[in-house]
């Protein structure tokens, strides 16, 4: 896989840190016949959006983001290449880097 592209799970997650993020890693085995590559949740125990990443035969890719339908509508999907694009969408439905069990050591959030 290519390094910082946001398909890149590593990548994803340490941007989101970078910013203040609580990030952990969920899943990311999934089958090769599935669309899924992986699953994060962002700031576990407050918002608790979980994060998927979608990528077709074709290399298109999608994140779906689920948080129950508080903030998100159910099974929201963004097609984007930027990590900007996606904490702007976070920001603006409240979810923000500020969250205290960020003051936790990130090698801890694995």
């Amino acid at each position: 896989m290519s390094k910082n592209k946001t398909y890149t799970q590593g990548y994803f997650i340490k941007r989101l840190r970078d910013n203040g993020y609580y990030v952990i890693r969920l899943f990311e085995s999934y089958s090769t016949p599935d669309p899924r590559t992986w699953t994060i949740v962002v700031n576990p125990e407050a918002e608790s959006v979980f994060i998927t990443c979608y990528r077709d035969n074709f290399g298109s890719t999608f994140f779906e983001f689920n948080d129950g339908g508080k903030k998100f509508g159910k099974n929201f999907q963004l097609t984007t290449d930027s990590l900007e694009v996606i904490m702007v969408h976070l920001h603006e439905r409240g979810i923000t880097g500020k969250n205290p069990l960020n003051k936790l050591d990130h090698a801890s959030q694995e």
